[in-house]
């Protein structure tokens, strides 16, 4: 994971203690933070957070991780900024495959269904992850949004 030099972070009100906890585990390992909020547990709406942290992943050219409730729906909101994949992920194999077949540049967590150790961990795999190609590269090129 050394070759990580910086992470987006995005958050919602219900995301919020998790992407602290994910935020200083990535600060331990020297990592460069960008954080588009929120910036407390105060009730907030994600869609324009989480979008600019998609775009802020495609202008810095990096990795992105978004938090909410269930990181359903700020995964949707994510995948809606063209050249943006975004993969929900609840376990360590979701982050392996999101960044092995799909080569997804985002990933959203739940603050209300994963604990901050196993975060940590997914957040680990998915930034150590890297992306395949082959088969699969053929398949990202079938996006709606696709560079062709």
């Amino acid at each position: 994971m050394q070759s990580i030099q910086r992470v987006v972070l995005g958050t919602d009100h219900a995301g919020y203690l998790l992407k602290e906890a994910v935020k200083a585990h990535l600060v331990a390992k020297k990592i460069d933070i960008v954080d588009c909020g929120t910036f407390s547990e105060e009730d907030v709406d994600y869609p324009p957070i989480i979008r600019k942290a998609a775009e802020a992943v495609l202008e810095y050219g990096c990795k992105g991780i978004i938090f909410g409730g269930s990181g359903n729906g700020e995964a949707m909101v994510a995948n809606k900024v063209h050249g943006i994949r975004c993969a929900r992920c609840v376990s360590i194999w979701d982050a392996e495959m999101g960044r092995k077949h799909n080569d997804a540049q985002m990933m959203s967590l739940g603050g209300r269904v994963t604990e901050p150790k196993l975060a940590c961990e997914i957040v680990d795999t998915f930034l150590a992850t890297k992306f395949e190609g082959g088969r699969h590269e053929k398949r990202l090129l079938q996006f709606p949004d696709a560079e062709q």
